[in-house]
């Protein structure tokens, strides 16, 4: 088994062992897909342990065998961040997964699952069971109900009600009604809620208005829902991302989309080949180069 925080995670919704699972593997990767497979939870999965667990390959064999085990979307090696808990030491902690699904997924795949939930745990209910209905009592031994107390609070308008009500004072033309300002203290609150102060308010309603206001109840609606302020939504300041993707073969942390198939930029060109413009340019460049050591060995020399 791995050391806390370390060793094999499996992936979720992985479809039931069959035979053929992994046939479409190369045999050393088929291989070493079958006992990892095999493993439990959080057991130890690097290349010294599995290269010690069988007798075929040894640890540059198994490394390069990992290397191709995520690119075929069966593996994934992860850091997690975890924030310090209430009374531990200060500071971020990272822990270190190696992720393996039986079924094969694509980078997209593992970038969704990675970004949702790398720890894949499965939410528990927190619902208490419901209580065990009890006999009915006797109702002579039921208490009457009791009123809840009058709050003095309730007799005191709320601040949107207030400001409703005192617009006639200052633009007769928008004077309500007790059963206007009732009907439109939602709204007029939903502007306090939004940053707009009493006076802003009030101005906004009675500016520029029509010589004669017959309906003041509907007229105040209309703008209190024409020039509804923007909600205000707090910025959150950009924090560190909780995942990062480790490059199977070199470890280097990256997000999932800077690693295609587990392996960053570097291992992927020594596995797929220095096929890049600038490599080209070095193979050219080394070509001419042995071309004129041979014409210099080929031409005369001085007497």
């Amino acid at each position: 088994m791995a050391k806390p925080g370390y060793g094999k995670r499996n992936a979720p919704d992985q479809q039931p062992p069959r035979p053929g699972d992994f046939d479409h593997l190369p045999a050393r990767e088929a291989y070493l897909a079958g006992l990892l497979d095999q493993l439990c939870e959080n057991a130890a999965m690097d290349a010294k342990t599995m290269a010690k667990a069988q007798p075929l390959y040894g640890q540059q064999a198994v490394r390069s065998g990992f290397n191709e085990l995520g690119r075929f979307g069966h593996l994934r090696r992860v850091r997690r961040r975890v924030e310090p808990a209430d009374g531990s030491a200060t500071g971020t902690r990272w822990v270190f997964y190696t992720y393996w699904s039986r079924t094969a997924r694509d980078n997209e795949w593992w970038a969704r699952f990675l970004e949702g939930d790398a720890s894949a745990v499965t939410a528990q209910s927190s619902l208490e069971p419901p209580a065990e209905p009890s006999d009915p009592a006797d109702p002579g031994d039921v208490p009457p109900p009791v009123d809840p107390p009058q709050s003095h609070d309730r007799a005191r308008p709320s601040t949107a009600y207030a400001t409703l009500a005192r617009l006639g004072l200052r633009e007769p033309r928008l004077a309500l009604s007790s059963a206007d300002c009732a009907a439109l203290e939602q709204s007029a609150a939903e502007w306090l809620d939004r940053g707009a102060t009493p006076d802003q308010l009030t101005q906004v309603l009675v500016a520029a208005l029509p010589e004669r206001v017959y309906a003041p109840g509907a007229f105040v609606r209309r703008r209190l829902v024409d020039k509804m302020p923007p909600e205000q939504r707090p910025t959150a300041e950009p924090s560190a991302p909780r995942v990062l993707m480790e490059c199977t073969d070199c470890g280097v942390p990256g997000r999932p989309e800077a690693l295609p198939g587990g392996l960053c930029r570097g291992c992927r060109q020594g596995v797929e080949g220095d096929t890049t413009e600038l490599g080209r340019m070095r193979h050219a460049a080394v070509h001419a180069r042995v071309a004129e050591v041979r014409a210099s060995m080929r031409a005369p020399q001085p007497v």
